[in-house]
């Protein structure tokens, strides 16, 4: 599946997520990062984003498709992470 995961979390653990999120996607920009991940993956990222997270503080979104081609994207302005093919 093709997932954009959005964050608002407290400024003491948000390198802790920014570098737990960055094994899994994609960053684009600040709290904001998409990629493909499997169901099993997903699982996996939550799990580990519950133990840095307080959930009555915190909150962490997930815009979910089945796949990128059903999600149309415009950038206006700067794009902050290109996401280039290196072959």
């Amino acid at each position: 599946m093709y997932i954009i995961a959005v964050y608002d979390i407290g400024e003491k653990r948000v390198g802790k997520m920014l570098k737990l999120m960055r094994r899994y996607l994609n960053w684009i920009q600040n709290s904001v990062f998409e990629g493909e991940i499997s169901e099993v993956k997903l699982k996996e990222l939550i799990l580990e984003a519950k133990q840095i997270m307080e959930e009555d503080y915190d909150s962490l979104i997930f815009f979910k498709s089945r796949e990128e081609k059903w999600l149309e994207k415009e950038i206006v302005g700067k794009e902050r992470n290109r996401l280039d093919v290196f072959l």
